[in-house]
């Protein structure tokens, strides 16, 4: 069982690092460009990018959700590693499920609907929890994968 454990964590620490780093892009680059597209192009550039988007996160998401919830419900065995780390991961990936579909999602279907600055406004401003959640989480894997290798060096 341990070492599915540790593959779990080596998932967890591969979907958390890809995550930030999708949703820095997501924030910094696609939502800063929303307002940009223009009331003409705007229909199907939304759809597509949802649609798109989906394909970039849906699988990491899910993966990475089932190592979190599995490695805080039956962590693996490294000493250097107290317990409520992987509490605290799932806590954070939880979090950012939670921002997404009670949030996220519902101004995205709003803004599929057609553009509205007040929506796009409100997408970007919330999307800041779920950036600061996945970049929490990939700084907490990281320092449990420091704390591992200090203690086999």
């Amino acid at each position: 069982m341990q070492i599915l454990l540790r593959y779990a964590f080596l998932a967890n620490i591969a979907t958390s690092l890809y995550m930030a780093g999708v949703i820095w892009t997501v924030q910094l680059v696609h939502y800063f460009l929303f307002d940009k597209v223009g009331a003409s192009g705007w229909a199907t550039y939304h759809r597509l990018h949802s649609q798109q988007m989906s394909l970039v996160v849906l699988l990491p998401m899910v993966i990475q959700l089932g190592t979190a919830c599995t490695l805080a419900w039956s962590p693996p065995n490294f000493q250097a590693v107290p317990r409520w780390f992987w509490l605290l991961g799932a806590a954070f990936v939880v979090g950012t499920w939670a921002s997404t579909f009670f949030v996220s999602v519902p101004l995205h279907t709003k803004l599929g609907n057609g553009f509205d600055a007040e929506d796009c406004v409100a997408l970007v401003r919330t999307n800041w929890i779920r950036t600061l959640l996945w970049t929490a989480q990939a700084v907490l894997v990281l320092e449990a994968m420091r704390r591992i290798l200090e203690v086999k060096s």
